[in-house]
């Protein structure tokens, strides 16, 4: 399967993945509608993260997905309070 964008990956590369996701773990989850959940990539795209890696991708509501969106920007944006310095175990003990 071809994952590259001269092979149309914005709609056939996000089909294609979806698909050997539901082969993986399941089908791809969707809104109430219908419409499949967003995919959100933890090392984004902007920075060198890769669009079809299995851990760096995961499926968010639209709404959830948004907030998520705007914080990396707020992040990037290299200004408090994404530069200061957080707690000593901030993910667990």
């Amino acid at each position: 399967m071809c994952f590259r964008a001269a092979c149309g990956w914005r709609k056939n590369g996000r089909e294609g993945f979806r698909g050997q996701w539901a082969n993986r773990f399941g089908a791809w989850p969707t809104e109430a509608n219908g419409k499949p959940f967003e995919g959100h990539h933890i090392r984004d795209l902007w920075h060198g993260g890769n669009p079809t890696d299995w851990d760096n991708v995961l499926p968010f509501p639209k709404d959830i997905h948004q907030d998520l969106f705007g914080l990396y920007n707020q992040c990037y944006a290299n200004g408090p309070p994404w530069t200061q310095v957080g707690p000593d175990h901030p993910y667990g003990e």
